[in-house]
């Protein structure tokens, strides 16, 4: 499996998230002194109330970052193990396309949104919630953590974005079916998404699904390298995963 990732946007981002982050919790801790040592003046305690929006602004950035590009494995990190083994003719794309992770291959076009979060996920009503947290997990998640957000609505504005610029660059061809997933990329994450419109999955299933997807209805090899090649224009292959041997079935 080819991977093509964009090596200076991951560095510069995990720097983002560092810098962010130590940033937010030193502005933090200085208004709560400031507030503390001089509650009996107002105008410090003004600035102090000041610091700590900054502060927590930047915490919110730097955990937003964080949980992007600052803590190891990285989301592209997970899905590269998850796929490791997938034959040569299958090319993943990290932050080099208009969705942040893309995989093509003989299984088709396949956006890939992997999710952090832990605790019990499930899909109703239209949505994805996220339950059984804990005290402490649902403390950090009011007071810290990036909550779940609404996947699925990400999952089809990232999907709508593929299509409109496979359009641009291939105009009236005949475009094939693209397609998201999502994987919860924690251990402790607890999936009761079978009503999702979307695959929902952890990463260790994931490379069976790809594999099964590409025997139900596979696309063309000159389709597919027509579609990478759209894709790889001025780009070059950064790193190779090792096939071990494993072939597609």
């Amino acid at each position: 499996m080819n991977i093509i990732s964009n090596d200076k946007l991951i560095k510069r981002n995990s720097r983002i998230a560092q810098i962010t982050g130590l940033v937010g919790m030193g502005v933090l801790v200085v208004s709560m002194v400031l507030l503390f040592k001089y509650n009996q003046n107002p105008q410090i305690i003004n600035i102090s109330w000041g610091l700590i929006l900054a502060g927590f602004i930047l915490s919110q950035v730097g955990i937003y970052f964080t949980n992007r590009w600052g803590r190891r494995p990285r989301p592209d990190e997970h899905l590269n193990m998850a796929l490791k083994g997938l034959g040569g003719n299958y090319n993943l794309y990290h932050y080099k396309t208009p969705t942040p992770h893309l995989l093509v291959g003989p299984a088709g076009i396949w956006v890939l949104l992997p999710r952090h979060q832990r605790g019990t996920i499930v899909f109703e009503k239209g949505r994805f919630k996220q339950r059984n947290l804990g005290v402490v997990q649902g403390y950090l998640r009011i007071f810290g953590q990036e909550g779940l957000g609404r996947p699925e609505l990400e999952a089809t504005m990232e999907v709508d974005a593929i299509k409109k610029f496979l359009k641009k660059k291939l105009g009236d061809v005949e475009i094939p079916p693209v397609q998201a997933a999502i994987i919860f990329t924690d251990d402790r994450a607890i999936l009761e998404a079978d009503e999702a419109p979307i695959p929902v999955m952890p990463p260790k299933k994931l490379k069976e699904f790809i594999r099964k997807a590409a025997k139900q209805k596979p696309i063309t090899a000159l389709k597919l390298s027509e579609i990478q090649a759209v894709f790889d224009e001025g780009k070059s292959v950064k790193s190779i995963v090792p096939e071990e041997e494993v072939s597609e079935e």
